[in-house]
């Protein structure tokens, strides 16, 4: 028996929600998945920045980099061997992070200011340089931030679970409705064959 033009679509319609369904999931999964782990590193080792892989991401939290990078800006952040006058970098500062922008370094010694401060930060040790901006993606840390929220994590989640059921719903309705159409055929097949044999 060959497959309707409709019989198709719907077949097609059907992978295509099933892999967007994955995706999303797994996507979701990740994001619960970083949240828990950066919490936990937070907590356990009072690093505001934990950089696994030699990368992290920070929110900018103010406009102390204008015009460069403004608040609510996501970076990308990369570990280096060393640093040099000019680098944009993030470091921890007591339990805050900071992003700022080399102007001074002398061996272990740097002195970093604000593009938009009037006065330098004083100076730090190298050591607390979690890494330098290497990518920024404007605004999407003000989204960032409110995933990173314990309310935050539980609108995802109920997100995640409404998706699926939703899904899946939807899925058992179609075989249900191909259910019954392929029911209502055999009943007609049958209509036919008694028919015939009268």
């Amino acid at each position: 028996m060959q497959e309707s033009k409709e019989e198709k679509n719907n077949r097609h319609n059907s992978i295509a929600t099933s892999i967007i369904r994955r995706v999303i999931l797994v996507i979701l999964g990740l994001i619960i998945g970083t949240n828990a782990y950066l919490a936990n590193a937070k907590t356990l080792t009072g690093n505001q920045m934990p950089m696994p892989f030699g990368y992290g991401a920070a929110v900018v939290l103010s406009g102390s980099m204008e015009p460069v990078l403004s608040k609510g800006d996501l970076i990308i952040v990369k570990e280096k061997e060393s640093y040099k006058v000019g680098d944009v970098v993030v470091f921890q500062s007591g339990k805050s992070l900071i992003v700022h922008r080399i102007i001074k370094i002398d061996d272990k010694k740097v002195i970093t200011q604000g593009d938009a401060n009037n006065v330098a930060d004083p100076e730090f040790d190298t050591q607390f340089i979690k890494g330098k901006e290497v990518f920024r993606i404007p605004y999407i840390g003000v989204l960032v931030d409110i995933i990173k929220t314990p309310t935050g994590t539980i609108v995802i989640l109920i997100f995640a679970f409404w998706m699926v059921e939703y899904s899946f719903r939807k899925q058992k309705n179609e075989d249900s409705k191909k259910q019954e159409e392929i029911k209502a055929e055999i009943r007609r097949l049958k209509e036919e064959q008694e028919k015939k044999c009268e």
